[in-house]
This record gives structure tokens, C-alpha cells and sequence, in this order.
């Protein structure tokens, strides 16, 4: 296996870990880390999508207890019901809007220029929705009702458009329907497993004719990258909302969107495409 290949795969792999459950979008920045590592072919975005279970696997890791006492006790526990109902609620407006416009949003949006925008806008979403007052409803997960539910379903669907970050819609959408910033993050965390093993598993088998046997140590690398930083990624996260609002991320998006706009206009970076 070509060396710089695995090299690419663990750069790519960190940042689809680092990236998948911070407000900052996971896709926006994997499609300008692949398109500065020349890496953002047919073949680059289905590592994309392989490694994008390594992240997914972290979250079931981190709540395998929670996650356990779901599956063991439902049907029977009244909580444990709430929950699959509320994720399946929450997971159908993306999974409807991403079958109906996918290829839309693909064909004109998936390039560094819209990406950049996005994050732009997200960021000042951001700061809005931490600048405004709080009224808090929703403590926990176990709190969510359906409505909220497919509320925040609806604020996932936003992460549609690539560099909008499925958490940060699903996390800032909570504070705006009053869920708590634990309640919301959580949520999120929980949302990320049916949302993504699904979208996965969709292009995985659309993109089958690409699945090759010699490609396996990349996906390997970039799988456990993804893991490890996902991991790391996902328990600092709850830590850091214990005391922190998503202020820093915000700025963050800002800085990063001004980056990328700037070396489009000037020519600093070729961008493949603007």
C-alpha cells in the first residue's frame, strides 16, 4: 500500500473524528481536506463514507451501557420506548429531504466556495442562539417528546447543505426549542447512530462498483483514526459544555470560512473547483 495514501487516510480519518460531533461540520471539512490532499475523487468520497462508521462506532462505545439497557429493555420501560421512538421521529425529515434532493444538493454545493459560506452563516446562527435568552424546558433525553423530536429532526435536515454540521443544526436547534445544552448534545450523540449507520449503509451499497479488496488497509487506517479521534473528540465535548457555551465554535467557523474564501479569491489555494 502506497505510504502517502495511508498518510492520506489518516489525516482524513482525524478529521472526520474530530470533526463529526462538533458544531463545525464533518463534511465541510472533509471535502476541503480532500480537495487539498488531491484526494476528493469517486474513490475519496466513498473512504469518506467507510470511515464515517469508525466515528459512529465511538458514540455506541461511549453510551454502550445506555445503549444496552435500551435494546434489553424495550418494549418495557416506558423511557427506553421514548427514546427509539423519539430518534426514529427525529431521523425522518433528513432521510425524506436527503432521498428527494440529494443529487440537487451534491451537484451545487459540494465545493469549497458554498462550504465556506456555510460555515459562515452557521457561525452567526450560533452566536444568535447563545446571545439570546434562555428558557429551558428539557432537561434530559428522557424529557423529549415527539414534538421536540421532530423538531429537532427538522434542524438536523438543515445539515443537508454541506458545512452546516448535522450536531451543531440538531445541538443549536435544541436551544432554540428549549432543550438544555446536555439534553441537546446528547441527543445529537444518540441521533448520529441511526442517522448515519444509515447513510452509510445507502451509499456504501450505491456505490458498490467501487469496493475494492486492495483498498483495504486504507479504509483500515482511516476507520481506527476515525474511531480514536471520535472518541477522544466525544468525551472532551461533554466535559467542555459543563462550562462552555458553543461561542468558540462559532468564531471558529468564521475564521475558517474567511480562510478559505480568501485563498479562492486570491489564488492562494487552487481550489478544483469554486
Amino acid at each position: 500500500m502506497d505510504p502517502i495514501l495511508l498518510l492520506k487516510a489518516l489525516i482524513l480519518g482525524v478529521v472526520e473524528g474530530l470533526t463529526e460531533f462538533l458544531p463545525i461540520s464533518s463534511t465541510g471539512h472533509l471535502i476541503l481536506a480532500g480537495d487539498l490532499l488531491n484526494f476528493n475523487d469517486d474513490r475519496g468520497k466513498l473512504f469518506e463514507i467507510v470511515i464515517q462508521s469508525g466515528a459512529i462506532l465511538a458514540v455506541v462505545w461511549e453510551y454502550r451501557v445506555r445503549i444496552f439497557n435500551v435494546l434489553t429493555t424495550l418494549g418495557r420501560n416506558r423511557y427506553a420506548n421514548r427514546l427509539v421512538l423519539n430518534l426514529l421521529i427525529a431521523f425522518m425529515p433528513l432521510a425524506v429531504l436527503g432521498l428527494l434532493f440529494k443529487k440537487v444538493i451534491e451537484a451545487h454545493l459540494f465545493k469549497p466556495v458554498p462550504v465556506a459560506l456555510a460555515f459562515i452563516v452557521g457561525a452567526f446562527v450560533i452566536l444568535w442562539a447563545e446571545r439570546r435568552q434562555h428558557t429551558i424546558h428539557i432537561h434530559t433525553v428522557d424529557d423529549i417528546r415527539p414534538l421536540d423530536a421532530f423538531k429537532l429532526g427538522l434542524a438536523q435536515a438543515c445539515a443537508l447543505i454541506p458545512g452546516t454540521s448535522r450536531s451543531g443544526a440538531t445541538i443549536i436547534g435544541g436551544l432554540f426549542f428549549g432543550l438544555s445544552r446536555q439534553a441537546a448534545t446528547e441527543f445529537s450523540f444518540f441521533l448520529a447512530i441511526p442517522t448515519l449507520f444509515a447513510a452509510t449503509a445507502y451509499n456504501l451499497y450505491k456505490e458498490r462498483a467501487l469496493l475494492n479488496a486492495d483498498d483495504l488497509g486504507m479504509w483500515a487506517v482511516g476507520f481506527v483514526a476515525a474511531f480514536v479521534s471520535a472518541f477522544l473528540c466525544v468525551r472532551w465535548l461533554l466535559r467542555y459544555i459543563s462550562s462552555h457555551d458553543f461561542t468558540f465554535f462559532a468564531w471558529y467557523r468564521i475564521v475558517f470560512g474567511i480562510v478559505v474564501l480568501a485563498t479562492a479569491h486570491f489564488g492562494w489555494v487552487e481550489w478544483t473547483v469554486h
